[in-house]
Parts: structure tokens; sequence; C-alpha cells
């Protein structure tokens, strides 16, 4: 085989690498693909089965088999070494969850220590999520005096848990 040929396989080679890298393949699962055509190749040539046109037989070749093995996995899953994944616990930490029912609790405290229309003037701003026209409307009172009960309980709270 001469120089020129082997380099002309090599350039051959790369450009069918480079169609399936671009199309989503890791350059190993390109490699395996380009070795996989080429052996076929070969298995039609043993068979006086001559590739008129080598280039394009390897490019559709591999190509397909791109194309099959993606099928598979969508169809079959993907198999996939634990060892070679980042399993992340997203779960909070025990601590996190100790110190997020403290919080909880001592919130609960201070929004006990709230005068009556201020917290639930609060709540139905804070938790319930409504304007504070409407707050003004369902407890009789104008916006800017919920605004204030609003402010008055955040300001209030804040410095309650202050530390948490």
């Amino acid at each position: 085989m001469s120089a020129r040929l082997v380099r002309n396989w090599q350039e051959v080679f790369a450009r069918v690498r480079g169609a399936l890298c671009r199309r989503g393949r890791t350059e190993h699962e390109a490699d395996d693909f380009v070795q996989e055509a080429w052996m076929r190749m070969a298995c039609y040539e043993d068979e006086r089965q001559p590739v008129d046109q080598p280039e394009a037989f390897l490019m559709r070749t591999a190509l397909n088999l791109s194309i099959d093995a993606h099928r598979l996995n969508v169809s079959h899953g993907e198999h996939v070494l634990a060892e070679h994944e980042v399993l992340i616990d997203a779960a909070p930490s025990t601590e996190a969850v100790v110190l997020a029912r403290e919080r909880t609790a001592r919130l609960e405290v201070c929004l006990g220590r709230l005068p009556a229309k201020t917290r639930d003037v609060f709540l139905a701003s804070r938790l319930d999520g409504l304007p504070y026209t409407e707050i003004a409307k369902l407890y009789g009172l104008n916006v800017s005096t919920v605004h204030a009960h609003v402010a008055k309980a955040t300001l209030r709270l804040t410095t309650w848990m202050e530390g948490w």
C-alpha cells in the first residue's frame, strides 16, 4: 500500500469521523463506527462485490450504524456504567432539615406575636399572593394601610428572626 493511499484513507476516515461528531457522537463512538464501516466494506470486497465509491460507502455505512445505535438506545434505553457517572444526592442534609424545622417553628412564634390584622394582611400578601388592592377590599382597608401592615410585619419578623 503506497503512502499516498494511506494518507488518502486517513483523510477519508477523518471526514467520516467529523460527520459523525457533528451529529452528536463522541470521538470514541465515531472511531468505532468508522472501524465497523471499514470492516463491512472489506467483507463486501472479500465476497467479490467491488465497492465503486469506497468513500461514499464508508460515510453512508457509518452514518447508518450511528442511526441504528441511536434507535436502539431510544427503544431499549441506554446502558450506563455507574463508574463513569457522578451521582449527586439533591436531598438536603439532616442538619439542613433540622435547621429548617427550627426556623419554621421560630417563624410561627414570631407570627403569633403580630397583631391579628397585621398578621392576616401579611399572610394574605406573602402566603396567598393576593395583590394589595384585593387585600384592601377583603379587609375594608385602603391600599396604603395594607402596604403599612405588610411593611410593619416584615420589619418585625426580620428583627425577630435575626440570627436564623
